[in-house]
């Protein structure tokens, strides 16, 4: 995290008042930072996948000191969760974003983090773009541009729909979060295989992950979705730490404004909504039924181990969810049970023989 800035309320001349909490992280960080550069670590842009339509384009990076020449450990080694959580974010620096050779100036937020849009002129499809702040090398970051033609989207929740965390368990889930090491993360059975069948069915349709994890954990994630063989699509995450009037950001919030924020940015597009019944993912896809219907092709829920279940709370069912928002709503434990009932339901093909 970073400092926080008091702003001006206006003509009155009183400032905002900035939680407690907020001014211990910001004098911590603050520390933190100029003891890192005593040492010689210098910023460097850890690049994230991006995405847009034509006309404009969402970029984003995050900004850290690293020692000199390490950048590449941050985005491509293997590490454990933990180190994710000790590196130092860089705030209000400025960013340099060049795409198809036009520049443009940003200024990183309170985490490092840079989520910008910005007017472009790129074609449907995947592009690189370069990302760079001054004193340290341009790093390329992909972006995928969305055809206005495209009718079809995946958003998908990560921790136990396509990554088996346990997040029911908060025991083993701070484990996987800070201890594991990443290359003994276990895919939910069957996911990856549904969004690529999912994906050579509606060519173009942009695919989401959208979590409540933290930016810290980016490159893992993204690691873990290529390593097995997930489809290519941007992170949407959030920043951990207190906010100027709270103890800790809201992931709910985080994911219903994301929701809200895709839909409008592509209005054109129903999306096939995924997530897993251990979490708060009916609610929160139920809510943005009742908002968005027009936006939602169906709603997919990977259902959890009946200790899970249990832990988490019980679950709901999905008749309940089909009365009540008017949506197709589908549930079963794994990639191969959903798969078989968006064949029924006409989404996916089925296979031959099946």
């Amino acid at each position: 995290m970073a400092r926080t800035r008091k702003a001006s309320s206006g003509a009155t001349g009183t400032e905002p008042i900035i939680h407690f909490a907020a001014r211990i992280e910001d004098s911590l960080h603050e520390f933190r930072e100029k003891r890192a550069r005593r040492r010689g670590l210098t910023p460097v842009v850890i690049p994230y996948t991006g995405y847009g339509a034509p006309g404009w384009t969402r970029v984003l990076c995050r900004v850290l000191l690293t020692k000199p020449g390490a950048a590449d450990d941050v985005r491509y080694k293997k590490i454990r969760g933990w180190r994710s959580f000790t590196s130092v974010p860089v705030n209000d620096v400025a960013v340099t974003i060049e795409i198809d050779g036009v520049e443009r100036r940003v200024t990183a937020d309170r985490g490092g983090v840079v989520d910008e849009h910005v007017a472009t002129d790129l074609a449907p499809g995947w592009h690189t773009i370069t990302i760079r702040v001054d004193g340290s090398e341009a790093v390329e970051a992909p972006v995928f541009i969305v055809d206005p033609s495209v009718r079809f989207g995946i958003i998908s929740d990560v921790d136990d729909t396509v990554m088996v965390t346990a997040l029911p368990r908060p025991l083993l889930a701070a484990w996987n979060t800070f201890v594991l090491d990443e290359h003994a993360r276990r895919p939910v059975p069957g996911m990856a295989v549904l969004y690529e069948r999912l994906s050579r069915e509606h060519p173009g349709a942009p695919v989401i992950y959208l979590s409540t994890g933290a930016w810290n954990v980016a490159p893992t994630l993204s690691r873990f979705l290529s390593r097995n063989l997930y489809p290519a699509g941007p992170l949407l995450l959030t920043d951990w730490g207190p906010t100027h009037d709270r103890w800790f950001r809201s992931g709910r919030d985080h994911k219903a404004r994301s929701l809200g924020r895709l839909a409008a940015e592509f209005p054109d597009i129903r999306w096939l909504l995924v997530g897993d019944d251990g979490q708060h993912d009916e609610e929160l896809y139920g809510t943005f039924a009742d908002l968005q219907q027009e936006n939602i092709e169906a709603i997919a829920i990977r259902q959890l181990s009946n200790s899970e279940a249990v832990l988490a709370g019980g679950r709901s069912k999905a008749d309940e969810h089909a009365e009540k928002h008017g949506v197709r709503w589908m549930y079963a434990p794994d990639g191969a049970g959903l798969a078989e009932q968006l064949s029924d339901a006409g989404i996916l093909d089925t296979l031959p023989g099946s």
